[in-house]
């Protein structure tokens, strides 16, 4: 339908102290907006109306006010608002946020960030040395945020993330190891030579060892204590210092790698989920590190991370002296106890924290 001579069917112009020309109209909620921009020519402002009558029309219409939010704003609360993230990914977001996109972008509008901008924030972090693998993490999240800003909040018209490749990850190929490696590796860890290590009052580190249960001094004196530290393992490597071995932690190097456990999962492992007549493990539960250094037990890291592994007949006797000599007889006892499993992982938390059993 035409506009009335004098009357206008959408929106209005008017014309500014600057001789220029501003049009306003309503939002899908009636209330008036002003347009952005402002037009030398009548025909340029009406123009203007009859997009944006067409974008209210077919739900395309973003609210510039809306608009006008900072990135690093909006970013912030779109982690908030995602109760199914599990920790450790929230303490990832709010990283990369922090770290890699608020310092380039935080401060820009959500409705003025176009593909040139992100391309060049990309180019920046690649130029200034951060890993393309780490680049395209932080891409993946910049893309997620503005994706339910054109989806749900119709803040933009359509994501600015559009750098083919940008996202992914060429991730080297892991070594993998033998089956006779797996075996020589499970006797390894835990084992330690016996001996200490002692600064010398003129400078440098000499080495005390036991060799057949007897204490001796090496009259070699190394520069740092990990040439030291170095020289002493390499002693009971080749039996000139006695060593000793802590088997709790064959077992558990032996079931996640056949059983292809994660850490988290095989930690959070109970007696009553070995089934070793059958030759099973449950998967139910894992403990989580936060970058805090906060434990937290929870679901495994997908729905189908709850699953029954088949274990290879040649750990069940391995398994069953570990059950036998290590695990408290209650169903619920920890298979391998966070307290001592946490120091052959490296790590350094005290604090744990357990919710319900899933």
């Amino acid at each position: 339908m035409a506009n009335k001579e004098g009357h206008r069917r959408f929106g209005s112009i008017r014309r500014l102290p600057s001789g220029r020309l501003q049009i306003r109209y309503p939002g899908p909620d009636g209330r008036m907006r002003t347009g952005q921009e402002t037009y030398e020519r009548s025909s340029d402002a009406d123009r203007a109306l009859v997009l944006i009558e067409a974008q209210l029309t077919t739900g395309k219409w973003t609210d510039p006010d809306r608009g006008k939010v900072k990135l690093a704003d909006y970013a912030t609360t779109w982690i908030m608002q995602r109760p199914n993230l599990r920790p450790r990914t929230v303490d990832l977001y709010r990283w990369l946020l922090k770290k890699h996109i608020a310092p380039h972008l935080g401060g820009v509008p959500i409705g003025k960030l176009s593909t040139t901008m992100i391309r060049e924030w990309r180019a920046a972090l690649l130029g200034n040395g951060v890993s393309v693998s780490m680049a395209a993490k932080a891409y993946r999240l910049l893309r997620a945020v503005l994706m339910t800003a054109v989806e749900e909040d119709k803040i933009l018209t359509r994501n600015p993330c559009r750098i083919r490749g940008a996202g992914d990850e060429d991730a080297a190929e892991r070594p993998v190891l033998t089956v006779a490696e797996v075996f020589a590796l499970s006797e390894r860890v835990g084992c330690r030579p016996v001996g200490n290590i002692r600064a010398l009052p003129g400078g440098g580190y000499r080495l005390r060892f036991r060799r057949h249960g007897e204490m001796r001094i090496s009259p070699e004196v190394y520069g740092t204590r990990t040439e030291a530290q170095r020289a002493l393992w390499a002693m009971a490597d080749d039996g000139r210092a006695d060593s000793v071995r802590d088997r709790r932690y064959l077992a558990l190097v032996l079931l996640a790698t056949f059983a292809s456990l994660r850490w988290g999962e095989v930690t959070a492992l109970r007696r009553s989920d070995l089934d070793l007549t059958a030759g099973t493990v449950r998967v139910r539960a894992a403990f989580i590190e936060r970058s805090t250094g906060e434990i937290l037990l929870g679901p495994p890291k997908s729905r189908a991370g709850r699953r029954v592994v088949g274990i290879p007949q040649a750990i069940i006797p391995v398994l069953r002296e570990h059950l036998a000599v290590f695990v408290k007889a209650e169903p619920g006892a920890l298979v391998f106890p966070a307290s001592w499993a946490a120091r052959y992982a490296g790590g350094t938390s005290t604090r744990c924290r357990r919710g319900p059993m899933p």
